[in-house]
């Protein structure tokens, strides 16, 4: 009889777990009434290491004239977000900006990529990017320049807006 009581009662829980977690299908008019929680955010450690960036000058005469610049690496961290806001948002924030907006389409939604202010998130200054080039050379020398570094590069407030047209 024990047996029987749980059988049931493990049925009955079973029917009740399925039940609450079945998807149902929502239709286009439905999911636009649909609010919550939106956006992606990322955070990144960065260590990327360039073996060289070269230019060199192509014009007449200048046969084999080049820098380069060797071994550049960026190391901190980085956050982002990443939302889809409205066209009017967008306008709004645009204004308060002075972002150019006379390529812009304001009827389409756009999706927006910021890292966070100095507010919204703390940083040690150890944790701010770094970029750095260990050596400068021209020509097909290997003898070098020097070298150059960018410290504490706080992107913090920089914001990205991408949008189809």
């Amino acid at each position: 009889m024990k047996f029987i009581k749980k059988a049931g009662l493990a049925a009955v829980l079973s029917a009740v777990a399925v039940a609450a977690s079945a998807m149902t299908p929502i239709a286009d008019e439905g999911l636009s009434q649909v609010s919550g929680q939106d956006g992606v955010s990322i955070a990144a450690s960065l260590n990327v290491n360039v073996g060289s960036f070269q230019y060199t000058n192509t014009t007449e005469g200048a046969t084999g004239a080049s820098v380069s610049f060797n071994n550049i690496g960026f190391t901190g961290l980085i956050a982002a977000t990443i939302d889809v806001i409205s066209g009017a948002h967008f306008g709004a924030i645009r204004t308060a900006t002075g972002v150019d907006g006379s390529f812009f389409n304001p009827a389409s939604d756009v999706v927006q990529i910021a890292i966070p202010t100095a507010a919204q998130v703390t940083l040690p200054t150890a944790a701010l990017l770094d970029m750095s080039v260990a050596s400068i050379t021209m020509g097909g020398s290997t003898a070098s320049f020097g070298r150059i570094a960018m410290n504490d590069i706080d992107l913090r407030g920089t914001q990205v807006w991408i949008w189809a047209h």
